[in-house]
């Protein structure tokens, strides 16, 4: 950890040289707005995702735009009882982590007795002068005819965040002060799946594109360039915007690697690539748009992830890459994820969250938990974890769980159905498949979350999807240690390091000290520096700009691309680097 960090905390696309094609501050924004809908009788319609900042948004436009009439979509809202009522089935009554998945819409929202009367309102209006701003979430849907559409995103970190700090509650419920964690499961199941699916409608025709993640410093651009900059991200190497969260088990590794302040307890997570969660920066000359990464995702689908894998998943991004920290911290909960039928049958999900460990980093005493021991009793063994939940003795993992030692570049692959947790004293790289919630906690060490209050567990959903059979000598010849050289060339050679046959992420590793060809295959590709301090991502027939990715870095090549290669550059250039590659297996 002795080194200086080189990590880009803030990785983008460029999209254009000029500042002025990004306009930033209300002021700004209403110019450019007020100059397209010049000499109009016009309504101009404000799409916002759930968690936009209203009041901010109707307060800066209405002082240039000057409408006749301002209509926000809130007040079509069905009541906050009507729509608990509606939700419920789907929320998982008092569960605190898990809903089901499903096919609410917006309009499922809206109240068809208020949209009818806003419309007449706006028709009426509509017939005499002036401007009619029509704003907030659901706007598109009650306006019917609009003659400037901007659409108002926001990412889902900084939904999270104010979450939180107890900001925004839910569309259209009356909960602001409730549980951040509850506002977070009604978001992730429902509000957010609803708003998706206007989006991607909405996507290929907005005329601009309001950034409100900032408040106070709103970013516009036009619809035909933020279109352009995803066209451009879907045909070259890139990287999404990370971000950091604490947690009770978290280390200080990614504080001196990836040169974090040190204004939280710890660093837990980071996400490196969850595009469903990250944003995208897109450039304008020093200014700088960000914009969920699912966006790309919505609008380039065959390009990105390629023929085969969107005709499997659609539009989902189905790899994820991020970090899990535990050096001078402590052990992560012992936990069990779903099995695919299991996944399917509960919360309406349609592949689960296999996964692996890639260790970046160990100290000496790092380990990790892995499947069940010889002769492990079940009945003991589940009557014992209820009991700790309870109050009662420490649940002793050791007399029932594998533990195996962890050194730096070890890769465990975690099947769902496998008890698992990474140990204290480890930097892991998880490598897994999306669906990154339906974690089932069977012991976290009695300890309680950072907000004092215990973290949820799910020892029943656990019991249901342990797999027994996976002992020591099937974990050490199905989990541990499965790499087998593949290929080799002029300074580099090549590794399949998983992952297991049950999985659809496979994985490769290439160690090398010259350039290494690569191929996408028709699939997309995302691949981590884990050792090198430097390295260049090039096409071989320049199709796109080198993208500079530097060490523990996380980047994502589309299946457009083809080939590409990687060499070490700066201060790497006569040193051997690593990169591990994840990718689906389309072929058998």
């Amino acid at each position: 950890m002795a080194r200086r960090s080189n990590y880009d905390k803030f990785p983008f696309v460029q999209v254009s040289e000029r500042e002025e094609d990004c306009q930033v501050g209300w002021a700004a924004v209403t110019r450019q707005l007020d100059a397209a809908l010049s000499g109009k009788r016009s309504v101009l319609c404000v799409e916002c995702y759930p968690g936009a900042s209203l009041d901010e948004m109707e307060s800066g436009l209405v002082s240039h735009i000057k409408p006749r009439l301002v209509v926000r979509a809130e007040s079509c809202l069905k009541s906050p009882q009507e729509l608990d009522a509606m939700l419920a089935p789907y929320l998982g009554g008092d569960d605190p982590v898990f809903g089901r998945m499903n096919g609410v819409m917006l309009q499922d929202f809206l109240d068809p007795r208020k949209v009818a009367g806003t419309r007449k309102l706006i028709r009426e209006s509509a017939a005499g002068d002036g401007r009619i701003l029509v704003l907030g979430t659901g706007a598109a849907i009650i306006s019917e005819r609009f003659d400037l559409l901007v659409y108002a995103d926001l990412a889902r970190w900084e939904l999270t965040l104010r979450q939180r700090r107890g900001e925004i509650g839910n569309l259209g419920a009356d909960n602001l002060s409730e549980l951040a964690n509850l506002k977070y499961k009604r978001a992730f199941f429902v509000d957010w799946r609803a708003a998706d699916r206007l989006k991607k409608e909405l996507l290929p025709r907005i005329d601009y594109l309001l950034d409100t993640n900032v408040r106070g410093t709103p970013r516009l651009i036009s619809g035909d360039l933020f279109r352009s900059g995803l066209a451009k991200a879907s045909t070259q190497p890139f990287r999404v915007l990370p971000y950091f969260d604490p947690g009770v088990w978290g280390g200080h590794w990614m504080e001196e690697v990836c040169d974090l302040p040190k204004d939280q307890p710890n660093h837990a997570w980071c996400f490196d690539c969850v595009p469903e969660e990250n944003s995208l920066l897109l450039g304008f000359g020093l200014r700088r748009v960000e914009i969920p990464s699912i966006d790309l995702v919505y609008s380039h689908p065959r390009e990105l992830l390629g023929d085969a894998v969107h005709g499997r998943f659609g539009t989902e991004f189905p790899i994820r890459f991020d970090f899990l920290d535990t050096m001078g911290g402590g052990n992560l909960s012992l936990q069990v994820h779903p099995l695919t039928e299991y996944i399917q049958d509960k919360f309406g999900m349609n592949y689960t969250q296999d996964e692996s460990y890639y260790l970046l980093d160990a100290g000496e005493d790092g380990t990790v938990y892995l499947g069940l021991l010889d002769g492990v009793d079940r009945v003991a063994m589940f009557r014992e974890l209820r009991e700790a939940q309870e109050g009662g003795a420490p649940f002793a993992a050791e007399k029932y769980v594998g533990r195996y030692p962890a050194k730096k570049h070890d890769h465990f692959l975690i099947p769902a159905g496998t008890i698992h947790c990474s140990g204290k004293n480890s930097m892991v790289l998880e490598i897994s498949a999306t669906p990154y919630i339906f974690t089932f906690k069977l012991w976290d060490w009695g300890r309680e979350g950072l907000d004092g209050r215990p973290r949820p567990i799910h020892i029943d959903h656990g019991e249901a999807n342990v797999q027994w059979e996976r002992t020591p000598e099937w974990v050490k010849r199905n989990l541990i240690g499965q790499v087998k050289q593949v290929a080799e060339g002029p300074g580099w050679r090549e590794e399949r390091t998983g992952l297991h046959e049950r999985e659809f992420i496979e994985t490769r590793r290439h160690w090398f000290r010259d350039v290494v060809p690569h191929e996408t295959g028709g699939g997309v590709n995302v691949l981590n520096l884990v050792q090198g301090e430097e390295v260049v991502v090039e096409s071989p027939g320049g199709k796109f700009t080198p993208l500079i990715v530097h060490y523990a870095e996380t980047f994502i090549v589309p299946a457009a691309v083809g080939s590409y290669t990687i060499r070490p550059h700066g201060s790497s250039v006569g040193m051997e680097c690593a990169t591990i590659k994840a990718f689906v297996r389309t072929k058998p």
